[in-house]
């Protein structure tokens, strides 16, 4: 199974796509879409939906894992990121995609076996895990992560079938 991992944001956000089959792990690809700072918000959202779909069309991913928004602080940014995650995963449907969500702590507590883990613990794990020659970027490790993570939840979910 080719597992899409998205790990949105309205400035920044990270894919990664996986390969499993139920044992073993397989890196396919990772990288971000980087926003520019001039365009409009919706502008952002549009190129969220639009770089997605061709990471789809170029990877073949099976399935989408996304991050579940972060409530912060500011509202704002949460509402933000709400924006962004939503044009990923419609980017998603619209290819066919089957979505999953998973909280940031179910995804550290997949990966670094603590929900509580810092990013740089995360994009170690994700290289180890994945056998990984460097260190994956934050945002396109905290993808990758999200995609082990179903992985790992779709293996649990078979053993116990």
């Amino acid at each position: 199974m080719r597992i899409l991992g998205i790990d949105p944001g309205s400035r920044v956000t990270g894919y990664g796509v996986i390969i499993t089959n139920g044992q073993e792990l397989g890196f396919i690809a990772c990288g971000t879409i980087r926003m520019a700072a001039s365009p409009s918000f919706c502008d952002r959202l549009l190129t969220i939906f639009r770089d997605l779909g061709e990471v789809i069309n170029t990877h073949g991913p099976e399935v989408a894992a996304v991050e579940e928004v972060f409530i912060d602080r500011n509202p704002r940014a949460a509402l933000k990121l709400g924006h962004a995650r939503g044009a990923a995963v419609v980017a998603a449907l619209h290819n066919g995609l089957e979505v999953f969500d998973y909280t940031p702590r179910k995804v550290k507590q997949a990966v670094a076996g603590y929900g509580q883990a810092e990013k740089s613990q995360v994009q170690h794990m994700v290289r180890a895990l994945l056998e990984l020659d460097a260190i994956p970027t934050s945002d396109a490790a905290d993808a990758l992560a999200v995609a082990i993570c179903h992985a790992h939840h779709v293996t649990h979910h078979l053993h116990r079938l």
